[in-house]
């Protein structure tokens, strides 16, 4: 067991997750009462939960905790932001060590299945089937900078302005911590006028493909980074269907797919 927990959540990892988890709950002044399980056990269930696609219910025994104590304990980390916090942590660290690319990034999105919950909606490429919508923004090496979801029936314009103001400051290797990237690529579903004033506003040019006038692959190799990143999140089975039905829930399964990504790039 201990060579799988230290597998799904190596010591790199583990150290950076303990700046964000919260404190550990303070011992009972009675006493009594059954030990804590470990945060680093719960964290690696949670993470074999979101790259294995396994139900709570079918988590291994093998981690230690029941799965009653996991699923908690990923609840409450959702509600303090932890993974948000964590994947900001490893973006502080990829930006200190250079390893961010802002000269161009690039915006997509992907359309999942939804079981129900809130941020659903009929799916226009699905036959009007529930689903959600994952939005990302990402570095020019395909790193997530800024993620989102929305129900699928959402159009894919209406989520740039968030997701550009959403990239948190990150940490540079020299100068003040940066947030704007210098160019943004994006395909037909973001031509809109006030979408490109808005970005001239904020000093980002940006490269939005024209309705009618060209095609979305005349983007090319700039887009395709972000197409690729779609597939990383593919990684993590759970995110193939959503069964979350609290967004929150759903959000942070996205936040530690996108975390395990650019932590892979701290480690190679």
């Amino acid at each position: 067991m201990t060579n799988l927990v230290e597998r799904l959540a190596p010591d790199e990892l583990w150290a950076l997750f303990q700046r964000v988890v919260p404190p550990a709950e303070v011992k009972r002044p009675q006493g009594g009462g059954r030990r804590r399980a470990g945060d680093r056990e719960a964290l690696a269930a949670i993470i074999f939960v979101a790259t294995s696609g396994c139900t709570w219910r079918q988590l291994p025994p093998v981690f230690g905790p029941a799965w009653q104590t996991v699923y908690r304990r990923f609840t409450q980390w959702s509600q303090d932001r932890v993974w948000a916090r964590l994947h900001r942590v490893v973006l502080d660290e990829l930006g200190a060590r250079g390893e961010l690319d802002w000269s161009r990034c690039a915006i997509d999105s992907v359309s999942i299945r939804a079981v129900k919950g809130r941020l659903t909606g009929p799916n226009p490429t699905d036959r009007g089937k529930s689903g959600s919508k994952i939005h990302l923004l990402t570095d020019r090496n395909g790193l997530p900078l800024a993620l989102g979801i929305s129900g699928a029936n959402m159009h894919d314009s209406q989520a740039l302005e968030p997701l550009v103001r959403g990239i948190p400051p990150i940490r540079s290797r020299r100068g003040p911590r940066r947030r704007r990237p210098a160019k943004l690529h994006a395909d037909k579903g973001y031509d809109h006028k006030h979408l490109r004033r808005w970005l001239r506003s904020r000093g980002i040019r940006h490269r939005i493909a024209r309705k009618g006038i060209e095609p979305s692959q005349r983007l090319g190799r700039h887009r395709l980074v972000v197409e690729r990143t779609v597939s990383w999140l593919g990684g993590c089975r759970r995110l193939h269907r959503r069964y979350e039905r609290k967004p929150e829930h759903f959000l942070a399964l996205v936040g530690i797919a996108a975390a395990l990504i650019c932590h892979r790039r701290l480690t190679t």
